[in-house]
């Protein structure tokens, strides 16, 4: 039996901490930024439907997170109409087209970034211009809001400029992120002068100063100016792209104007798979949803709750079908090969007064990407090569013109007058903790804020099992028969498990709950003020 127990002895171990779910039957955005939640939930008040939210929220949320996403990454998102099919709308990872392989000889040892790849000279594949691939994020928004958006895109674009004039505001959770990724930061000079004013993290003033701090970007709120104004194609086919690629290639990137001008979304019905009489919908291929949806089929077939409450029998199911899924995935899936079942990342969900819901999961991979800023239109850019093996010959390795396999894994859960839109941040780790918290839910019908507190694994680096303390000795013991275990604390940095929030709408009323460790993270109801107090 192998038990680690890394947490600290300095954190407490009596706090407790809650988000009760909200609940109406007007919209609700679930969000793991507050402001950006409010920015969603207001479109649904001046009469947006649950796309025209999600827009509006994916751009406030890029400014307003930005080391987690924004419009230099990509993401994918599921949009169910009220009684309506769910459809998909992945706008992925693709490497450029004049990507080389060569450019990128393995070294000694394993990178510490998320996927302990084996390193690559020079960290190129994780840090810098050559680990950029196409952002398409904004053309997948477009794509949405063309297809059940009844808003004007620049109504929903123009928050997002504003906030991203007056600048982010800086807070704890804003000097955190940043410390913790200065060492990237410094590597780009248009980064470092966003994020790393006079050469260090930024740090909020003392309140008796009466004063706040911010990191403006006037560039990007340029940028997002000519989106709002000219459409989700002024990224693509204006001088935008060419401002944007020749900064990239300046830099020693490969992303091109061509690259950008031929990117496409993919649009399709959502896969299904069939759980405990619901149906689980999800992005048909290359992205998380397809490992969370096969874990959920073995664990159909191979597992029957005993009673009305999760037992640790539960639990050791489920560890073993995510660590059987995870088999498949590290085995089987890439562009090329096998793509779907068998025969630091953002995530918000929105379900309107009418029914219509969506799941979006939008990301730059890593934090803060690539570290790489465009200094012509102030894109923070995304590293998704770095979703790419970079072992060569291996299925998922790195190549020009491919599409990378994701983690990001929005998903819904639908049955009979219920529909729950769900999903998480947090690399590998979304796809364990999004398969439980559904679990969850449709083995016991546990509230949607309940499945989202509830002590979780995180088997994303099989065979280590990380552990929630709140499982018990009993249960860890068992676990830590069949897994090497880790015990880490539930907390916000470093977060060992993952940032999960979603909404649900159940028998005509509305439900929004988001992650209780997360300080940033809130469900908004529809007509609630930032400032409750004003």
């Amino acid at each position: 039996m192998t038990l680690t127990d890394i947490r600290s002895p300095n954190v407490s171990r009596a706090r407790v901490l809650e988000k009760p779910a909200v609940k109406g039957r007007g919209g609700i955005v679930a969000a793991q930024n507050r402001h950006a939640a409010h920015v969603g939930a207001e479109v649904l008040r001046a009469g947006g439907n649950a796309v025209d939210a999600a827009v509006a929220t994916s751009f406030a949320l890029g400014v307003l997170e930005p080391w987690m996403n924004g419009i230099g990454g990509v993401g994918a998102m599921l949009v169910r109409p009220h009684d309506g099919p769910v459809s998909s709308i992945d706008a992925g990872a693709r490497s450029p087209a004049g990507l080389n392989p060569a450019d990128f000889p393995l070294v000694e040892g394993k990178d510490g970034d998320l996927f302990g790849w084996p390193n690559v000279l020079e960290d190129r594949n994780v840090v810098g211009a050559r680990s950029i691939c196409i952002p398409g994020l904004v053309r997948g928004l477009g794509a949405a809001h063309a297809r059940f958006g009844r808003m004007p895109w620049a109504d929903l674009v123009a928050p997002a400029v504003d906030l991203a004039s007056d600048g982010l505001v800086v807070d704890h959770h804003v000097t955190q992120w940043v410390a913790q990724e200065m060492a990237r930061l410094q590597r780009n000079e248009a980064c470092a002068a966003w994020f790393l004013p006079d050469g260090y993290p930024p740090v909020s003033p003392a309140a008796v100063t009466g004063e706040v701090a911010r990191l403006c970007s006037p560039n990007l709120s340029a940028t997002l100016a000519r989106i709002a104004q000219e459409g989700p194609d002024a990224l693509y086919l204006s001088d935008l792209a060419q401002d944007l690629t020749r900064d990239v290639q300046d830099l020693g990137g490969y992303l091109s104007a061509e690259d950008m001008a031929g990117f496409e979304v993919v649009e399709a019905p959502a896969r299904s798979e069939p759980y405990r009489g619901y149906e689980l919908h999800y992005v048909p291929d290359l992205n998380g949803g397809v490992s969370v949806a096969l874990a959920m089929r073995l664990c159909n077939r191979d597992h029957r709750p005993a009673g009305p409450m999760v037992s640790p029998d539960d639990i050791m199911a489920y560890a073993s079908a995510m660590a059987a899924s995870w088999e498949h995935r590290f085995a089987e899936l890439g562009d090329g090969a096998e793509r779907t079942l068998p025969s630091c990342t953002t995530h918000f969900s929105v379900v309107d007064s009418e029914g219509m819901t969506v799941s979006l999961t939008q990301t730059l991979l890593s934090l803060f990407g690539s570290g790489v800023v465009s200094p012509s239109t102030g894109i923070l850019l995304n590293n998704g090569v770095n979703w790419f093996d970079p072992r060569p010959g291996k299925i998922n390795a790195i190549s020009p013109a491919r599409k990378a396999l994701a983690n990001y894994s929005p998903v819904m859960l639908t049955g009979e007058d219920d529909v729950v839109a769900f999903g998480g941040s947090g690399g590998r780790k979304i796809l364990p903790a999004v398969f439980q918290a559904l679990a969850r839910i449709a083995d016991f019908d546990v509230e949607l804020d309940c499945a989202i507190a509830a002590p979780r694994f995180d088997l994303s680096a099989p065979p280590v099992l990380v552990a929630d303390p709140r499982f018990g000795a009993d249960l860890l013991s068992r676990l830590a028969e069949c897994y090497p275990v880790v015990l880490a604390d539930r907390i916000d940095h470093p977060n060992h498990y993952t940032t999960l929030c979603g909404v649900r709408r159940k028998q005509g009323m509305n439900y929004g709950a988001a992650e209780p460790w997360h300080p940033w993270a809130e469900a908004v109801s529809e007509g609630e003020r930032l400032f409750p107090e004003d």
